[in-house]
């Protein structure tokens, strides 16, 4: 496993981070939001943080919106029987409805201080390493949340903090602010990108490099997209997942042709897809750690194998050049 800092922090975090949004409980009759049909229950999770383990990996991502909740607490209760908190990078996130009521979401400062507590309580911890806002709240003012995290930061309950999935000049706004404040800076960008969407790089990934920015991009495969040939067998996420649908159902026909492009690369290489999906992430400046997510057993093996695949300037070009611009998307 390779490591490296996480922006310009000294927080050393592997350069695969496990995505814990598959792991909890599987949702029953109509998906309440962040559950899942596809989630995989206490004991089927383990067995991906034990794997994650033994390969070296060290950063564990989830949301107090998963499956409820249910996800930080399955992710909790194996790390403290299995490993050292010293030893682990954990990360979580909040905004989503956790409450049908009017102070159940958000980045007000009444929510982060009490959901930040509640993650604390169902992740068996006393401290957050990455605490991040899972989207930009239109219903608060940045400064209030922003300060907030700050008094979180300082009140030793959390260590780091990250922002997730917003535009370029909203961010930059918060980098200033947070400046301007001296309050604690954002460390690291969880945004939505992959060889399928691309729109990142015209803006955030490059105010992410010039500000020292990690990024840690989710969905680095597409939602399974990327790992197999074009509309072959659906899985179960595949058919029940709604919000996948409805990022890629508006660009089918350009997205063909580079999960094609994708095939004959790997084919070439003679190996899966999902490792050259990974290896053209992880060949691009700033980018920390693909937040993978597994519920089979190769898809981390893949993922760790892809550190070691060296792409040429003509395979990446290759892999480029079918892309056609997309809508923004993910931000909502």
């Amino acid at each position: 496993m390779d490591y490296m800092n996480l922006g310009k922090t000294g927080l050393k975090v592997s350069r695969i981070c496990l995505g814990c949004m598959s792991y909890g409980a599987p949702a029953t009759g109509e998906p309440k939001p962040g559950s899942h049909a596809w989630a995989l229950n206490e004991k089927e999770s383990e067995l991906f943080f034990r794997q994650a383990l033994d390969l070296g990996i060290n950063f564990f991502d989830t949301a107090n919106v998963y499956s409820g909740g249910t996800s930080e607490e399955v992710l909790g209760r194996f790390l403290k029987a299995n490993t050292r908190r010293e030893a682990v990078v954990i990360a979580t996130k909040l905004h989503g409805v956790m409450r049908d009521e009017p102070n159940g979401h958000g980045l007000s400062r009444k929510a982060i201080f009490f959901e930040l507590d509640q993650s604390l309580r169902r992740l068996q911890t006393d401290y957050v390493d990455l605490y991040q806002i899972h989207r930009w709240d239109y219903e608060t003012p940045i400064e209030e949340t922003l300060e907030a995290l700050h008094d979180v930061v300082k009140s030793g309950k959390v260590r780091y903090i990250g922002a997730s999935s917003m535009y370029a000049w909203q961010f930059t706004k918060a980098l200033y602010l947070a400046d301007l404040h001296g309050w604690t800076r954002f460390v690291s960008m969880q945004n939505h990108y992959n060889l399928l969407y691309r729109e990142e790089e015209r803006e955030m990934l490059p105010l992410c490099q010039s500000e020292g920015i990690g990024a840690i991009p989710w969905s680095p495969l597409a939602r399974g997209r990327l790992a197999r040939p074009w509309q072959s067998e659906p899985t179960k996420r595949y058919e029940t997942d709604r919000f996948g649908k409805s990022m890629y159902s508006q660009t089918e026909e350009a997205d063909r042709k580079v999960v094609d492009r994708l095939g004959q690369v790997a084919a070439q290489r003679a190996v899966p897809r999902a490792q050259v999906a990974l290896a053209w992430l992880l060949s691009k400046p700033g980018l920390t750690s693909p937040i993978v997510g597994a519920t089979k057993p190769h898809h981390l093996q893949d993922a760790v194998a892809a550190l070691a695949l060296r792409l040429t300037p003509e395979e990446i070009a290759s892999l480029e050049e079918p892309y056609t611009p997309h809508p923004v998307l993910g931000f909502s």
